[in-house]
């Protein structure tokens, strides 16, 4: 998840840029929306090209700094909205030829490095990993919920096989006072052990805390929907990815919406018509030697992307039923 660091250095470095551009190809002019606006990686390179538009959106409303720069550079061409994703649908689009949405699931070095987020392990005080736009912390997640609520959304969301054991420790330890970040890293490390892999050993719990807080799994599935509802005949839908299950969930979409199948196994003799999307390539295109040498923390990023067959709003898609599991941790949310 942390994909987008660059070690020993300042600036944003947006993950698999020179991709993304080939793929959308700005240089035909258009409106293009980013979805995860971030630092303005992305959206400055598609206005290097005079006939774009870009709408950048993020649920950071420390994003709107750098947006207002951006809109100051380049007057009338770009826009920022501090929503979710999933939010695409409420954009007033009716005449924007609308060529390409972008979704980078990273977070930014600016993000990673704000100890009033704590999203990175390495952070100082009290637990939060609210990205904007939430209604609960990892502060009141921890201390909070019930043991087996916790070991489930370490086990589904960061697939940790010590879950049961971290959520009885944590339980355990709360009970003598609020914990935050750091004692959440010790009590992690002390029911790990230490071995020679380069991976921290709170990543895993930390990743599925962060999923759990900004609800990622069903903004993502949202976000994919309402990107397909708004885009125009020919337009790309573009994900870059970082961990397993975002990889899923995008795969699976892309996959389900470019087959002759089957909306729902409850309903097997609805079919789509015909494919709504087209795709190109169906591996994941990554990143190459050179982005690796610079920007390491780019290893697990995976971009997918499809193309619009023809214009249209509403379609059918089973995408919740397949991950029915996922949303259910995630409802955990509800005793909060």
């Amino acid at each position: 998840m942390e994909a987008t660091i660059i070690p020993d250095r300042l600036n944003h470095y947006p993950v698999l840029l020179k991709e993304i551009i080939s793929i959308i190809s700005p240089q035909y002019g258009g409106t293009f929306i980013d979805c995860t606006f971030g630092q303005g990686g992305y959206s400055k390179e598609i206005l290097k090209f005079p006939n774009t538009k870009v709408i950048g959106i993020d649920r950071d409303v420390k994003s709107k700094r750098i947006a207002d720069q951006i809109s100051r550079n380049f007057e009338g061409r770009f826009f920022f909205k501090n929503i979710k994703f999933s939010q695409l649908n409420n954009l007033k689009l009716k005449n924007e030829n609308i060529k390409g949405v972008i979704f980078d699931l990273g977070y930014s070095l600016n993000q990673m490095r704000d100890d009033e987020k704590g999203l990175s392990f390495s952070s100082q005080g009290q637990l939060n990993m609210k990205l904007g736009l939430n209604d609960f912390s990892a502060k009141e997640t921890i201390n909070k919920l019930e043991l087996d609520d916790l070991q489930k959304i370490f086990k589904y969301f960061g697939e940790e096989k010590e879950a049961r054991t971290i959520a009885r420790r944590i339980v355990n330890e709360r009970v003598k006072q609020d914990l935050d970040t750091q004692s959440l890293v010790n009590i992690i490390e002390s029911v790990k052990k230490r071995d020679n892999s380069k991976i921290h050993s709170s990543t895993k719990v930390f990743q599925a805390i962060r999923i759990f807080v900004n609800k990622e799994i069903s903004e993502l599935i949202y976000g994919l929907i309402n990107a397909t509802k708004i885009l125009k005949k020919d337009g790309i839908l573009a994900v870059v990815s970082f961990h397993s299950l975002e990889d899923k969930i995008v795969k699976y979409f892309f996959r389900s919406l470019s087959e002759n199948k089957s909306i729902s196994r409850y309903q097997p003799k609805i079919i789509q018509s015909e494919p709504i999307f087209f795709t190109k390539q169906r591996k994941p295109i990554v990143p190459g030697e050179k982005e690796l040498s610079e920007n390491i923390s780019s290893r697990s990023a995976k971009l997918r992307f499809i193309i619009k067959k023809k214009n249209f709003y509403n379609f059918d898609t089973d995408v919740f039923e397949k991950f029915q599991s996922l949303i259910e941790v995630e409802n955990i949310s509800n005793k909060l």
